[in-house]
């Protein structure tokens, strides 16, 4: 199977709460569509520096994490970010990676969406056995 890639629409957290209480405009929300490598393997998001910019989103914390070489990295935890793909939605924080690294929608926030790869196609998907909804597992 070759690499997946989707189109995946980022949207600032905080703006979503500052907009509900009228604090801000709709207009007023940062939030961006991004071609997003979707790789199962990665457990959280990862957006770059660019893309943390761009939204503006918070330093939340800082992490280590082991990349696909063994290096053992720290990196910068940011959120909240809303996560939009097809009828799906999720809020999850992401590592920064640095520069214009190439961001990568990882196995978490793929599962709270119920989200597939269709390994034939070679494309994200909307789980076709909850098309309109997602159905998570509570066990």
């Amino acid at each position: 199977m070759g690499l997946v890639y989707a189109e995946i629409t980022l949207i600032n957290g905080e703006d979503l709460m500052l907009a509900k209480r009228h604090i801000i405009g709709e207009e007023e929300i940062k939030k961006m569509n991004v071609k997003m490598l979707v790789d199962s393997g990665a457990y959280m998001m990862a957006i770059n520096e660019t893309i943390q910019e761009q939204l503006q989103l918070p330093l939340l914390e800082k992490r280590k994490a082991q990349t696909a070489n063994g290096h053992v990295e720290e990196y910068d935890v940011v959120g909240p970010i809303e996560v939009k793909f097809k009828n799906r939605r999720t809020v999850c924080n992401a590592m920064v990676l640095s520069g214009d690294n190439e961001p990568l929608l990882g196995a978490i926030p793929m599962e709270d969406m119920d989200v597939l790869i269709h390994p034939q196609r070679q494309e994200l998907i909307v789980n076709p056995e909850h098309p309109y909804f997602a159905q998570m597992k509570m066990k």
